[in-house]
């Protein structure tokens, strides 16, 4: 697919790695639409893919409602006339150990809370983007592709169960739409970012970042700029489906 003209949704897309996608995005001429929570940060990253040339519009929209979600398809339909490429980037995380231990007692477990509200955002949200995107997609007949945004986590992380369940499982999510909806000339892929440089990481002491660094044979951080160039290799490689691509520094957990 030829990224230039088409319309891109980008959920979570007002700051961070989904802002950096978005502005990537841009630069080869797609139009944008960003979903977030942040009216300030829509703004802001719209502002700067027009700069690059292109339309973009940010959309209010809380990814775990199935109806904003769809209504927030349809407001992409009516404003650019399809949708061609949707990135679910949109998550969180709320880690912790699934039960803690101190000399032998109990001290604490994972909340049902901090499950619930990582899988209703990192995996339903992803769930119901992707089923409204594909949906509109179908009824216009012109295929489109399906990224889902994982993570080095998904092979198990320490204090991570949820976001573990969540980033394993829209990767396997990939897989089975990639089976389901070839017949639509829709394509789907995941990406698998390790430790990137993102404000959160950035704001890290520096010892604490040189611990992370050491665990990874580049020694480095990702670049956001990095993690944006696999997903317009999904997008331009129309040979390429149902995968993961890893962009991780050969890090394993």
């Amino acid at each position: 697919m030829q990224v230039q003209g088409k319309t891109v949704v980008v959920t979570g897309g007002g700051r961070g790695i989904g802002r950096e996608m978005a502005k990537a995005f841009a630069a080869r001429g797609a139009n944008l639409a960003l979903f977030d929570l942040n009216q300030a940060d829509l703004e802001a990253a719209s502002v700067e893919c027009r700069a690059l040339g292109v339309q973009a519009r940010g959309y209010v929209a809380n990814v775990t409602q199935e109806a904003a979600v769809s209504a927030a398809m349809d407001a992409v339909v009516n404003d650019f006339g399809g949708i061609d490429v949707l990135v679910n980037n949109a998550g969180i995380v709320k880690d912790s150990l699934l039960v803690k231990v101190k000399d032998g007692a109990v001290v604490g477990k994972m909340t049902l809370e901090q499950w619930q509200a990582v899988i209703d955002i990192n995996l339903t949200g992803v769930f119901l983007c992707a089923r409204e995107a594909a949906e509109r997609m179908i009824r216009r007949g012109q295929g489109g592709v399906l990224i889902n945004i994982s993570s080095i986590s998904r092979y198990g992380n320490a204090g991570q169960s949820n976001y573990v369940a969540a980033k394993a499982g829209v990767a396997a999510m990939a897989e089975t739409w990639a089976k389901e909806l070839a017949r639509y000339q829709i394509r789907t892929g995941t990406i698998a970012p390790g430790y990137t440089r993102t404000d959160i990481l950035s704001a890290m002491r520096p010892e604490i970042l040189d611990k992370l660094t050491a665990q990874i044979p580049l020694r480095r951080l990702g670049d956001v700029a990095e993690i944006a160039s696999a997903a317009l290799f999904i997008v331009e490689n129309d040979f390429f489906t149902g995968r993961c691509i890893d962009v991780d520094g050969g890090m394993r957990l």
